[in-house]
């Protein structure tokens, strides 16, 4: 990226800002033109509100579910593996691979076909909740577009 000298007239500040804000240009959209896309939106379900957050990457997607507050929670990421159309799961920061979040992950790289990195902070012992937000994240995640095609080119 070439810079161009700042003129006599500029304000030290205003150089920074437009820096910052070519920066993030270069951030938001990648060298083949691919575009990071950010999805937020909320749901309650049974007395419990549940946030989202959906990142589209190259080949990949971020998702955080929160319930009940913004914490993290634990982070999982799962990929399919070659030969047998199976999905590996691994935690990357708490829980273990029998936690709400890992299953989720899992069933979402097979309802998909792409890398997911997951975040939750959903209750394990909270089936119900989690089996809702999982159907939330899948109906948004399809209707941007990211279901598996089906047997007539369709979505699954």
């Amino acid at each position: 990226m070439e810079e161009s000298p700042p003129s006599s007239s500029s304000n030290g500040r205003v150089d920074v800002v437009t820096e910052t804000m070519n920066q993030l240009k270069v951030a938001e959209e990648g060298d083949d033109g691919s575009r990071v896309q950010v999805t937020c939106f909320s749901e309650v379900v049974n007395d419990a509100t549940l946030y989202f957050q959906i990142i589209r990457l190259q080949n990949q997607i971020y998702s955080w579910i929160g319930c009940n507050s913004t914490k993290l929670g634990d982070l999982y990421a799962a990929a399919p593996t070659r030969p047998g159309n199976t999905v590996s799961v691994s935690s990357l920061t708490g829980g273990s691979s029998d936690n709400t979040g890992a299953g989720i992950a899992r069933r979402i790289v097979l309802k998909t076909g792409i890398n997911v990195v997951l975040a939750s902070n959903i209750a394990k012992n909270s089936p119900m909740l989690e089996a809702a937000a999982e159907k939330k994240l899948v109906q948004k995640l399809i209707s941007l577009g990211y279901g598996k095609p089906g047997p007539r080119g369709r979505s699954s």
